[in-house]
């Protein structure tokens, strides 16, 4: 890397993390941060131009409607009625296996987790659930919340997930392909915690819940049947084309809303106030993007991710290393960061490095994805950890040992998606999208 180049990264980066280490808020460290490199090298008034103006154009896209449209649907959701139903389908499928409650809110993350696309909003809703049935059959909460914590990133993974339509834009992959291509990596992080969790059971003997009668398996499945179809209806019309993601947010919205009514979970003065929350965080992520669309052209306009690949290929020239350094990277900026700004950040950075070194747009947005979401458990910035600790009642240090195996366990299953391409392309090929 050149002296030059180095210098501006070195003072981007550093001004970035100390603004981040004294409380500021990420997206005002992204822009001021990035500020201040440019103004090195640029008028003070030009800095402000171009950062406005590639603010703006960073935002300035159809398919970001996405964003708020499928935020708002998960919202709805979370309201609805959804949650509760999808968990009960969760205990008949996990109900015979030792443990069982541990795996239900393992399967119950990933079924919620996917449609409402937030591991918070997982975490939160299906901890709060599970955690009083869990010590009613006297399971160690500190496991349970481990378990409940690990699994709740599922949903980050496992379409339909606002993170791919937002990869899409930055990379120009196709949004239909990432979600086809995430299932099985998506489901392969589900059954790691739910392996380590079977351990757990065995260890300490937990049970099995009792068989249900025909009638009430029947009454269960019916009732999760409709919650289910709205994943079949917007993955298969984005993914066969019937319409765009965004329009398939659109569908996603209009689908919870009346799905929320018919349940009688959600009134319609309860409607302005959910429309409001999910307008808020919709602003929040939008302003992340515009931020970060500023440092990613700076980057671009230092020539950031050249000199990084040169950088990346002087220490070792074999792409298994340089993949290998890239993760590395990932996990570590993974326990700073939460999701979204990470992957605005450091897609433009590394993914140039990825595609020079043969790997295609697809594999390296599961692979970047599903880094990601071992950073939303992990200390110290965890958004999943927090919020899992906090609905189980337990200190973040009491359940640090139950979860260093399920970690142990993901890192290897990383490394399988970034070492075997068709865990991520076999789906999209059978698919004909590849």
């Amino acid at each position: 890397m050149e002296i030059g180049i180095a210098y501006y990264a070195l003072i981007l980066f550093v001004s970035f993390f100390t603004l981040l280490a004294l409380g500021v808020p990420v997206a005002f460290c992204i822009i001021v941060a990035t500020a201040i490199a440019l103004a090195i090298d640029m008028p003070i008034q030009e800095v402000f131009y171009m950062g406005s103006q590639t603010m703006f154009e960073g935002i300035n896209s159809f398919g970001l409607l996405a964003v708020p449209f499928f935020i708002l649907s998960g919202s709805l959701m979370n309201h609805g009625g959804i949650a509760k139903r999808l968990i009960d389908l969760a205990l008949l499928i996990g109900g015979r296996i030792p443990g069982s409650l541990l795996h239900a809110n393992v399967l119950s993350n990933m079924l919620f987790g996917s449609v409402s696309g937030s591991s918070v909003a997982a975490a939160s809703a299906v901890g709060g659930f599970m955690g009083p049935l869990q010590k009613e059959k006297n399971y160690d909460k500190n496991i349970c919340a481990a378990v409940n914590i690990a699994s709740a990133p599922t949903g980050l993974l496992i379409p339909p997930t606002g993170m791919f339509i937002i990869y899409s834009l930055l990379t120009g992959a196709s949004v239909g392909t990432l979600f086809i291509a995430a299932y099985i990596p998506g489901i392969m992080m589900g059954l790691g915690v739910m392996l380590v969790a079977y351990y757990f059971a065995k260890k300490y003997n937990y049970p099995v819940e009792p068989r249900k009668e025909s009638k009430e398996v029947v009454n269960i499945i019916l009732s999760s049947i409709p919650s289910l179809a709205m994943v079949v209806l917007v993955i298969g019309g984005i993914v066969f084309g019937v319409f765009t993601a965004t329009e398939g947010g659109a569908i996603a919205v209009a689908y919870s809303a009346i799905l929320a009514l018919i349940y009688k979970e959600i009134s319609v003065k309860e409607f302005p106030k959910i429309c409001l929350d999910a307008a808020a965080m919709s602003g929040l992520i939008l302003f992340l993007i515009a931020a970060s669309s500023f440092m990613a052209w700076v980057m671009s306009y230092l020539s950031l991710p050249e000199a990084l690949s040169d950088l990346l290929i002087g220490i070792s020239e074999n792409k298994l290393v340089i993949f290998l350094l890239m993760n590395l990277a990932l996990l570590l900026v993974g326990t700073f960061l939460d999701v979204a700004p990470a992957l605005l950040i450091f897609t433009p950075i590394f993914f140039p490095v990825a595609h020079s070194l043969g790997m295609g747009d697809i594999q390296f947005g599961i692979m970047i994805a599903f880094n990601l979401c071992i950073g939303n458990f992990t200390p110290p910035v965890g958004s999943a950890l927090f919020v899992g600790c906090n609905v189980a009642g337990v200190p973040i240090e009491k359940v640090i040992k139950p979860l260093i195996p399920i970690f142990l366990l993901e890192i290897l299953l990383l490394l399988m998606v970034t070492y075997i391409p068709n865990i991520s392309l076999i789906l999209p090929k059978i698919f004909g999208l590849i």
